[in-house]
């Protein structure tokens, strides 16, 4: 189906979890140690690489064509650098972000990149 055919495993790292009624493009790239919460959405010629660490996507969230997420394994103080990002969350098209913190009810505008240890607090 075309949730399989956007999700990849990762050996010694795990496959993506995908809660119910989630919406992945079949052009998205969804690998390694990700979730994506109940009722989210992925489009397209977007990439999640939960690689060197996870990425965790709330229930309802929206993020749009083309943006890519990825992590860091930790910070110069050794601070374990995922990305998070909660419910209700909408991230616009083409945006990068890297091992950040998305709030519920946050919103990260086309074309942004937010970088490491950065938080976009709620609403």
């Amino acid at each position: 189906g075309l949730r399989s055919s956007a999700t990849w495993s990762l050996d010694g790292i795990g496959c993506p979890r995908v809660g119910e009624n989630v919406f992945l493009a079949p052009s998205s790239s969804v690998v390694g140690d990700v979730t994506v919460g109940s009722k989210s959405s992925v489009w397209y010629n977007c990439v999640l690489r939960g690689d060197v660490n996870e990425i965790r996507i709330g229930e309802e969230s929206n993020i749009q064509d083309g943006t890519v997420i990825h992590v860091a394994r930790n910070n110069s103080k050794g601070l374990a650098l995922p990305t998070l990002i909660g419910n209700q969350v909408t991230v616009g098209h083409m945006a990068i972000l890297h091992a950040c913190t998305l709030e519920d009810l946050s919103f990260v505008g086309m074309g942004a990149t937010v970088m490491d240890g950065a938080v976009v607090k709620k609403g």
